[in-house]
């Protein structure tokens, strides 16, 4: 049998609260077994930025920056691709991205990104982490620094969120799985593992025998209690469960004007929820559109998610705005590389990770900018090129955050949160 320690506890005491451990809810309350109660404020950063909170649109696969941000009309490598004129005079998007024109003014692109990572895993890992992976340290991703390092906002509910959650979604790395995302399905449907399945008798009947179970418990082990602060972690899942911000998550709430403007789509939705997310505090939201590994059928397939993507990107810059809130929501469309400028002979385009786009927007990052240049001919490296580590630093410091904190690892190795530098192009006025 297992030993009775403080693991195989709080297992016991979650399961009797009626909350899987192994589930998104029992992940996030993790925390308290690990020595930080629900509700704790993580250390707080004064390193300026005005941006408060992250919404990453996930583009999984590695979209065509050819067929969305960096179109090449009339170039051999375009493969017939056409253009579109923006808000912004001489920027253009690739057709099919009509919305998202009108709101270039606040959009700014890289189109020199820099990665040496061509496989889908490792490049997620790179892109979303700012490192390449290393057998010897686990980064924590973007969203979970994030959430590290900036203040909790009396949220209630997970302040580190994935909507539709990708193969490899943002994990804690060496901060810790505390810091995983919340994963989320479709906002159409309910949040998971926050209903009780109980009669509130039989809930009332288990919180009894939870507090008999503790009692037992703690006979002898007062400091082995303490540690677990299993009591901690009940009553922040009762709180949560409870919570009036769960209808942070609820879209049908929104008027049907505003639903409609982000698309009949999961991904709509998931960027609506984004915004109400954002709304209520929690710090950083992902947001997965998968379908972007074109191996065959390249613009069919960009077609089809472009008609997702364009309705839904631009009406959350749109709400944010019209809430105020664009100036303190650093808004990220990116994916794990792009894709190569010759067609293949099943008219795909495979990975390429040595010059492809990101799309910015909000929270201190100065609009209508684009940052790099490629070559039309697909055969010169591109221009002004922005490594991974770059792109990580700017955003953190976009968002106040000292992308050269040093911090340690559980085993003792220091590690900085990014070893690039600020694209300050992008972020100067």
């Amino acid at each position: 049998m297992e030993p009775l320690g403080r693991r195989h506890f709080f297992r016991t005491s979650a399961s009797l609260a009626g909350a899987s451990w192994l589930t998104p809810v029992g992940q996030w309350l993790a925390c308290a077994a690990e020595g930080i109660a629900p509700g704790a404020l993580p250390p707080k950063t004064s390193f300026g930025g005005t941006a408060s909170s992250v919404i990453v649109l996930w583009m999984q696969g590695g979209p065509s920056q050819l067929e969305t941000f960096d179109p090449h009309e009339g170039s051999r490598i375009a493969g017939g691709t056409t253009k579109i004129q923006t808000a912004v005079k001489g920027l253009y998007l690739a057709s099919g991205l009509e919305q998202l024109a009108e709101e270039m003014g606040s959009v700014s692109l890289i189109r020199s990104m820099m990665s040496k990572e061509g496989d889908h895993e490792r490049g997620t890992y790179n892109i979303k982490t700012g490192f390449r992976p290393d057998p010897t340290v686990f980064h924590p991703s973007l969203g979970a620094v994030v959430c590290h390092e900036l203040p909790n906002g009396g949220t209630e509910i997970p302040r580190h969120v994935s909507i539709l959650s990708s193969q490899w979604p943002a994990r804690g790395g060496y901060l810790g799985d505390k810091w995983d995302a919340f994963l989320m399905d479709d906002p159409a449907g309910p949040v998971p593992d926050t209903k009780s399945y109980l009669t509130k008798e039989r809930e009332k009947k288990r919180m009894e025998g939870l507090q008999f179970v503790e009692q037992s418990f703690a006979k002898g082990r007062a400091k082995r209690v303490e540690e677990t602060l299993h009591r901690e972690t009940i009553r922040g899942a009762l709180k949560l469960m409870t919570s009036e911000q769960l209808k942070a998550f609820d879209v049908s709430l929104e008027p049907q004007s505003i639903r409609d403007s982000y698309g009949d789509s999961a991904f709509g939705r998931g960027c609506l929820a984004a915004r109400r997310l954002v709304e209520a505090g929690v710090r950083c939201v992902e947001v997965n559109l998968g379908g972007w590994d074109t191996h065959a059928n390249n613009h069919q397939f960009c077609a089809a998610n472009n008609k997702i993507l364009d309705p839904a990107f631009s009406a959350l810059l749109r709400d944010l705005r019209q809430r105020n809130m664009l100036g303190s929501t650093l808004v990220i469309c990116m994916g794990e590389f792009g894709r190569t400028p010759s067609i293949n002979p099943t008219g795909g385009r495979d990975h390429w990770p040595g010059g492809f786009s990101i799309a910015l927007a909000g929270g201190g990052i100065q609009g209508g900018r684009v940052i790099g240049e490629t070559d039309p001919e697909g055969k010169e490296e591109p221009k002004k090129q922005v490594k991974v580590a770059d792109f990580h630093s700017t955003v953190f410091e976009a968002l106040g955050i000292d992308h050269k904190k040093v911090n340690q690892t559980p085993i003792g190795r220091t590690v900085k949160f990014s070893e690039g530098d600020p694209v300050r192009a992008l972020l100067d006025a």
